[in-house]
C-alpha cells in the first residue's frame, strides 16, 4: 500500500455540485496557468514539494518548506491521515517625520497524506533542518519485507 494525497472536505461540494465542479473551474483559465511556474502551481493551491521513499523498514517523507521555523509547523494524525500545516506571519513598521513604511508577509500551507495501515502511527518521527521537514514512518512487523522462503522441490 502506498501513501496518497488526501483532501479533507467537511462540507464537500454541497453548495456547488448542481452548477459546476469547483475544483476544476479554474483549471483551464489562462490567467491562472500563467501566474506561477507549473512546478509550484497545480491550478488549485500552492503546496510544497514532497518526496516519498519506501524502504523495507519504513517510509521516508521529505517536504520542502524553507523559511519556516520548527514552531511554525502543526503536525497531527487524525483518522489515518498525516496532516502537515505551517503558518508564518511577519510585519514591520518604520515611522519617520514625513513617512510611514509598513511591510508584512504571510506564508501558509497544508498537506494531508492518507497513511497505509502498515504504518505504526505512534512511532512517527519528524525533524526540521535546512528548510526540509523530514518524517520517518516505521512499518509494522507484518508489513516488513521478509527474505524469500526457499521451497525444496522433491
Amino acid at each position: 500500500m502506498s501513501l496518497v494525497k488526501f483532501r479533507k472536505r467537511p462540507w464537500g461540494n454541497l453548495i456547488t455540485q448542481d452548477f459546476f465542479d469547483m475544483d476544476d473551474f479554474f483549471d483551464n483559465r489562462k490567467w491562472v496557468r500563467d501566474m506561477l511556474p507549473s512546478k509550484f502551481w497545480n491550478g488549485k493551491t500552492m503546496e510544497p514539494a514532497l518526496n516519498i521513499k519506501e524502504t523495507d523498514e519504513d517510509f521516508e517523507i521529505e517536504l520542502a518548506a524553507p523559511g519556516f521555523g520548527k514552531k511554525d509547523f502543526n503536525v497531527t494524525i487524525e483518522d489515518g491521515c498525516l496532516n502537515i500545516s505551517a503558518k508564518k506571519e511577519h510585519s514591520e513598521e518604520e515611522k519617520e517625520d514625513n513617512y510611514t513604511r509598513r511591510e508584512f508577509s504571510y506564508n501558509a500551507f497544508e498537506r494531508s497524506l492518507q497513511l497505509p495501515e502498515s504504518v505504526k502511527e505512534e512511532e512517527i518521527k519528524a525533524k526540521y533542518h535546512d528548510g526540509i521537514l523530514s518524517f520517518k514512518l516505521a512499518k509494522k512487523e507484518q508489513a516488513k519485507k521478509r527474505p524469500p522462503k526457499i521451497v525444496e522441490v522433491t
